[in-house]
């Protein structure tokens, strides 16, 4: 099942956890987000789309723009177009949260990185 996985392109693995793509149509890409404990996703922010994000387990920090949110379990957050954002895993168990994306375009590649833990950055 593992290997099955590493081979979706639906499904990819980060230094930080894993995405997995439920549904994506015309200007909507729907992921289900897993940050492992104590990680943190890069502070960035996106030229073409915005997004939603429901934590469905744990307990997400989101740093929005500068300032930093608790989002519970079951408590959603958007993050409005150009918006600089990351979101951190402070628990000890898996954070796993919905991520529905709204923009004319989606790709992976629409990321402008401002901070990161594990030397991504544009040079």
């Amino acid at each position: 099942m593992q290997e099955e996985q590493d081979n979706n392109p639906r499904f990819d693995r980060r230094p930080w956890g894993t995405f997995t793509v439920l549904d994506e149509g015309a200007n909507y890409k729907v992921k289900r987000i897993e940050v492992l404990p104590g990680k943190r996703l890069s502070y960035q922010k996106h030229r073409q789309r915005a997004e939603h994000w429901m934590m469905v387990a744990g307990i997400g920090k989101v740093t929005l723009d500068g300032h930093d949110h608790i989002v519970p379990t079951g408590e959603t957050i958007d993050i409005p177009l150009g918006a600089a954002h990351r979101i951190e895993n402070p628990g000890d168990e898996q954070l796993v949260f919905i991520e529905i994306q709204r923009g004319s375009y989606l790709g992976e590649d629409d990321i402008v990185r401002l901070e990161d833990d594990f030397g991504r950055l544009e040079k």
